[in-house]
């Protein structure tokens, strides 16, 4: 008999065929040349454009949209890419309802802002799908660069310094390049192997040689490549997860949510990935939401968020947390796992209540127990397998100006080093200014 989402313990196939694919659908469809026409309209052209302030690339948003709103996306495009090469995929993914879109002049005074992801991405969209790279390499300059890691930090980097002349080889552990945009990123939210299809694009501004299955401490040393090339960009993101240290933490199907997304990711067919008929989601950032609702989508009866604090302190926006309720999601805040229950597998999970006090977050001994068949853990990932002599900072890469680390010759951005947020778009900005700056350095 098929399964269903009544289907006790963790099962696959618990929807039928068309309910993966609308679930699985684009979360906001894109704009046609009609739509996107009328939502230009709407832009005031601000001079001083708070909307560019709030943007990490500091693309000119109103330069942008007044090439949409006449009839030249492709112009458009070209000046979103100058300065964020990975434009398309930051349409999709960008909390702009954190950055851009948050202070634009319209949401001031209307609670209704101009559609800047959306523009974006038909901008973007319309270039790409015409096969065109906008940029042409500049002379050979003889320089070789490493770049290791191809997530948004590194597919920056190695763009901009391809773009300036120089040679580059892109090493990344994974079988794709992507980083997580490739492996961590909701599937509703880049359909159509969107990852892949950007980085193809992407390569045509020739020069970089893409090595995969390679990572540095197994087939990488930086003391190797420091060698063998003129400059190092380290853009290796966050591969270790967190651990709760909760008894019980080992049960089965007590699994990381980073794990889980990337395993769907890269399903060949959705009606094969398990999950549970009673879930729950430890956390309260991005990667939590995309596992819950992920989980719902996909044919979980019952999902259920949990996290420590407030919802004040959520770095999952409010915009995300409302996606996750809109698709079925509970939300409980101010409490705190203290126990996995079962037998061999997880059955249950007991959770403390959770008090603010002035030394910190405590339990308090109020408790509750939630059925769960499948618990994921999506408490923030760390950085591991830092290469010796690299100075850290917390526990992070520690960098100066534009990814300067303590070694001679080495940079590194995106998610490993301090600076910025843990964003898409923050990382393509920091790896465009690395490159940059290990280009002025090479070139003296």
């Amino acid at each position: 008999m098929a399964n269903s989402h009544l289907t006790p313990g963790v099962a696959p196939g618990r929807l039928q065929a068309d309910a993966y694919r609308d679930n699985f659908a684009d979360k906001i469809p894109p704009f046609n040349a009609h739509e996107a026409a009328v939502a230009a309209d709407r832009c005031y052209f601000c001079h001083d454009a708070p909307c560019v302030t709030a943007c990490p690339t500091s693309i000119d948003i109103p330069m942008f949209i007044r090439e949409i709103q006449t009839g030249t996306p492709e112009a458009a495009a070209k000046t979103i890419f100058e300065q964020n090469i990975l434009g398309g995929m930051c349409a999709r993914v960008c909390p702009t309802e954190q950055l851009c879109e948050e202070v634009c002049v319209r949401e001031v005074a209307e609670g209704k802002p101009v559609e800047i992801g959306r523009l974006q991405r038909f901008a973007t969209d319309t270039l790409m799908a015409a096969g065109v790279h906008p940029f042409t390499r500049a002379a050979p300059t003889g320089k070789r660069v490493a770049v290791v890691g191809a997530g948004p930090s590194g597919l920056a980097c190695a763009h901009r310094l391809a773009m300036r002349g120089h040679d580059v080889v892109l090493f990344d552990a994974r079988a794709k390049p992507g980083g997580l945009n490739e492996y961590g990123i909701a599937a509703y939210k880049t359909v159509n192997d969107y990852a892949q299809k950007e980085v193809a694009w992407l390569m045509q501004i020739g020069g970089i040689t893409i090595e995969t299955g390679k990572s540095l401490g197994r087939e990488l040393s930086l003391e190797g490549l420091s060698a063998q090339y003129d400059a190092v960009f380290l853009g290796i993101g966050l591969s270790g997860v967190n651990a709760l240290r909760t008894e019980g933490e080992e049960k089965s199907h007590v699994q990381d949510a980073v794990d889980f997304i990337a395993q769907l990711r890269q399903a060949g067919s959705l009606a094969n990935i398990e999950v549970g008929r009673d879930v729950v989601v430890i956390g309260g950032g991005m990667t939590a939401v995309d596992a819950a609702v992920q989980s719902k989508l996909l044919g979980a009866e019952h999902v259920t968020m949990v996290y420590r604090r407030d919802r004040d302190h959520m770095s999952a926006s409010e915009h995300e947390q409302d996606h996750a309720a809109s698709k079925g999601v509970r939300i409980i805040t101010g409490a705190a796992p203290v126990k996995f229950i079962g037998n061999g597998a997880v059955k249950a999970v007991e959770f403390a209540y959770t008090q603010e006090t002035e030394e910190g977050l405590r339990l308090t001994e109020e408790t509750f127990r939630l059925k769960a068949d499948q618990v994921f853990k999506a408490i923030g990932q760390t950085l591991e397998g830092t290469p010796e002599g690299l100075q850290l900072s917390g526990r992070k890469i520690a960098v100066t100006g534009a990814g300067r680390t303590n070694l001679p010759g080495i940079w590194a951005g995106g998610d490993c080093a301090t600076g910025g947020d843990d964003l898409t778009v923050t990382a393509v900005a920091e790896g465009r200014d690395a490159a940059e700056d290990i280009h002025a350095s090479l070139m003296g």
